[in-house]
């Protein structure tokens, strides 16, 4: 099965832009209580995700890194820990059940390489789930 059934479109979630501050980030994450959100750039295109892991190790080993400063430093300087590789459009279901054993979402990009939307962990379980369900009826 296509994964563009599972598509979660990049207009309905949350990103951030890679150039954004540190302060920008920490706020739209708590606001919407993720705990990873994908980071994308100036021209649509995929950079990583962003994790709450991240923050804290930058916050933990910038000694004069504070919250009352963190609007001054950008997401640019922070290390991801995990690289969640962006699977195409044209992929399938199947190819993407192994990423989601490490990752809360899989972000998807288009042919040129566009971040288009992810498909998160709970469909792909579901859609796990139903065929096992379906196999065993049978």
């Amino acid at each position: 099965m296509n994964i563009a059934f599972f598509l979660i479109p990049k207009r309905e979630v949350i990103c951030i832009d890679y150039h954004s501050t540190l302060r920008q980030a920490l706020e739209k994450m708590e606001y919407h209580r993720y705990t990873a959100v994908p980071l994308i750039d100036k021209d649509g295109k995929y950079v990583g995700t962003l994790t709450e892991g991240d923050l804290l190790w930058k916050m933990k080993n910038t000694s004069d890194l504070s919250f009352e400063n963190s609007h001054k430093r950008s997401l640019t300087e922070i290390h991801l820990n995990r690289l969640n590789e962006p699977i195409h459009i044209d992929a399938e279901i199947e190819d993407i059940i192994g990423r989601a054993m490490e990752q809360n979402f899989v972000p998807v990009v288009d042919d040129k390489d566009i971040f288009i939307g992810i498909i998160r962990r709970r469909e792909i379980i579901e859609y796990c789930a139903k065929n096992l369900l379906n196999k065993s009826t049978v």
